[in-house]
Parts: C-alpha cells; sequence; structure tokens
C-alpha cells in the first residue's frame, strides 16, 4: 500500500532595484533606509578590486559612511578585497574565500552581506551568500553597465566548473539592489559598450519601441552620454524584471527568451579563455542569431542591416575566430545540457518578436559565420 502526502505552499519575493548617485555619502539614507530593521544589523562587505583600484577612496567612504550610521549597522571588518571578472568565478578558493567570512565574524542570517563590482563579482558572491546559513541577505551593488541593467537585477548567482559558465549555482532572489550611476564614469570604453547588447537583447524579443530608441541614441551612447545611458539601464532593468515576475522566475522549463544570443556567447568566452568579454560575446551572439533568422526567412535584409548597424556605430566587433571549427556546435549541445531537457533557442519572427525553437540547422548556422565574417569589414552589410 501506499502512502502519499502532497505538500504544495507558495512563498512571494519581494526586492527593490534603486538608482541613485553617491550612496555612501552620508546626506543619502538610501542604503540605511533598505536596511529596515528593528535590531542592529551587521553588514559584512566584499568589493571588486577593480573597483576599489579605479575609486581609491571607498573604503574609507564605506567606514565613515559606516561610523555615521552606527546606531543602524555596524561592519565587521574592513571591506573585503576580491579579483574581478570571470577569473572570479573560475576560482573555486574566491567563493570559499567568502564562506569562511561569514564563520569568522559571524555573520548570519540576520546580517547582510554588501558586494560591490561587477556582474562576475556578484554572482561569486551571490552564490557564497546563497549557500552560507542556507542563505544570507545580499545587497548587490553593481558597477558596470551590464551589471545594472541586466545580471544583477535579476535572481541567479553563480561560478563556474568544469570548462562550463554558471555551472554551480542558486536562483536567490536578493534583499535589494542598488545602482549607483557614479560607478559607471570609470570604467573603459569597452565594459561601457558592453552592458548595451543586452539592451539590445531584450528590445530586439520584446520591444520595437526600444530597439529603435536605441538606434537613435546609439551615436550618443557610444560617446559615452549619461543621460540617455541611465535611460537605458532603468528602461532594460525594468524590462528584465518583469519578465521574472513572469511564469518562470526560476527556469524550471527550458524556455529562457532573455538568453537570446547566449548559446553562442557562452562558448566564445571560453573558446576566447575570457578575452572577449561577456557583453562583447552577446553582441556576437546575437548578431549571429538575428543573421540565422534572415537566413531562415523570419526577419527581412533590412531588419538584419539595422541589427548590424546599431553595433557596428556602438564599436562593438561582430565576429571572432573562435566562431570557427566544431566547438561552436558543441557549444549548442552544452547549451541544451545546461537547461536541462529540450534545446530551445530564441529566434527573431520579427524586430521586437521573439520566437523559440528546438532545433537549429547547422549548415545555417555555418552560413551566418560566414556572412558574419563579412559584417565585420564591410559597410554594405547583407549583400557584401
Amino acid at each position: 500500500m501506499n502512502t502519499i502526502i502532497e505538500q504544495s505552499f507558495s512563498v512571494p519575493f519581494t526586492y527593490q532595484v534603486c538608482f541613485s548617485e553617491d550612496i555612501f555619502s552620508v546626506q543619502n539614507t538610501l542604503f540605511v533606509d533598505l536596511l529596515a530593521t528593528k535590531r542592529h544589523a551587521k553588514v559584512l562587505f566584499i568589493i571588486d578590486q577593480g573597483v576599489s583600484d579605479a575609486h581609491p577612496n571607498l573604503t574609507k567612504q564605506i567606514l565613515t559612511f559606516a561610523e555615521a550610521n552606527s546606531e543602524m549597522f555596524s561592519i565587521p571588518c574592513d571591506p573585503i578585497l576580491v579579483i574581478g571578472g570571470e577569473e572570479s568565478k573560475n576560482d573555486e578558493s574566491l567563493y570559499k574565500k567568502i564562506v569562511e567570512a561569514t564563520h569568522l565574524y559571524d555573520i548570519d542570517r540576520h546580517s547582510y552581506i554588501a558586494v560591490i563590482g561587477g556582474g562576475a563579482v556578484i554572482d561569486m558572491v551571490g552564490f557564497a551568500a546563497a549557500i552560507s546559513h542556507r542563505g544570507i541577505r545580499l545587497i548587490r551593488i553593481p558597477t558596470t553597465v551590464l551589471s545594472q541593467n541586466d545580471s544583477a537585477v535579476g535572481v541567479k548567482n553563480s561560478v563556474n566548473l568544469f570548462g562550463k559558465k554558471n555551472y554551480l549555482g542558486t536562483f536567490t532572489p536578493p534583499y535589494a539592489v542598488l545602482n549607483d550611476f557614479n560607478f559607471l564614469k570609470t570604467l573603459d570604453d569597452r565594459d561601457w559598450r558592453s552592458g548595451i547588447s543586452e539592451a539590445i537583447k531584450v528590445a530586439l524579443i520584446k520591444d520595437l519601441s526600444f530597439f529603435t530608441w536605441i538606434e537613435d541614441h546609439a551615436a550618443s551612447l557610444a560617446a559615452r552620454d549619461m543621460t540617455p545611458m541611465k535611460e537605458l539601464i532603468i528602461r532594460c532593468a525594468r524590462m528584465h524584471l518583469d519578465h521574472i515576475s513572469g511564469k518562470d522566475p526560476f527556469e524550471f522549463g527550458s524556455s529562457r527568451p532573455l538568453d537570446f544570443g547566449h548559446w553562442a556567447a557562452h562558448k566564445l568566452e571560453h573558446l576566447s579563455d575570457f578575452r572577449i568579454r561577456h557583453g562583447e560575446a552577446v553582441a556576437i551572439g546575437i548578431a549571429l542569431d538575428s543573421t540565422y533568422s534572415y537566413l531562415k526567412g523570419w526577419i527581412s535584409e533590412d531588419d538584419l542591416s539595422r541589427i548590424i548597424a546599431v553595433f557596428k556605430t556602438l564599436g562593438f566587433e561582430l565576429f571572432a575566430p573562435e566562431l570557427g571549427g566544431d566547438n561552436l556546435i558543441k557549444g549548442l549541445k552544452e547549451f541544451q545540457e545546461h537547461l536541462g531537457g529540450q534545446l530551445t533557442i530564441m529566434l527573431l519572427k520579427d524586430l521586437g518578436k521573439g520566437e523559440e525553437v528546438h532545433e537549429m540547422n547547422h549548415e545555417l548556422i555555418w552560413k551566418s559565420v560566414d556572412l558574419l565574417k563579412n559584417f565585420n569589414k564591410e559597410e554594405n552589410l547583407v549583400n557584401s
């Protein structure tokens, strides 16, 4: 005889994504207002080494800020510096260092971890926070365009393993996200540009008007005009949040529309030993899948030309030698494995409208790669 007891419950998740400047100024109360706790809180700060180098007074600002708000919270040690970029996700000793710090400084479930850095560091620290005490509250303070408009506003945390991107990870919503636009001012041109690819991604599959807006402002964005960049980040972050609040925020299924362009991008990052940054790889991946959509007869020549032109105006390279050989097809198979089920790839049925497919024609992929190589060199895009 079988006895079956079925359990069913739901847990609501709520967190705020905030946009501000000078968040560690003693005149700015946003950080302490977010804590909103009736008990004194302990906050462990982790800072991306690259951010610390670009903002040498940051640690002092945090210490001064904590002292000014000592009735609300305290920090048990000076901020811990960790190497930035994808290396932070490749070196398992780094997330273990964060876990050890939660033990050494008694950071418990009533405490907070505040991480300041790019998307990779936020991913790594988020993973460490999620597995410590089964979840320590995480305050994300992203410092790049890509992390402010995309990766840091979501619910994913991860590190890399076995040469595979994001192999270990959790779906754990942050306690809050604080976007400080001042951090963007010290980005190099590559990091400034890279995050724009994620905005193009979400615009192409969801909102033609947003893509048209990016077209109209591409030159200003490339020239590092902060006004359109702020609008792009807020608009893109809102669209990502709207998607996350939909039917499958923890990705139990194989449908992942926000991974448009990512199946090739993830493989390109590894094949280039991360010489190609994530946003740059996403730009190439979007261009590849847009070209595939054109060859499939779904979007027009003019549509494809518009997509390629936007990327070129922004200064992206649209081809990498790593696209050659069988490794790209291997990346497609690894992406299916990562989905944990049926292969599901987002393509373009039209500008602003994505459509999922469950198989990719390998010959059409190679033709798309050949066209991309031409696009990267020629002004006459499709017919070159």
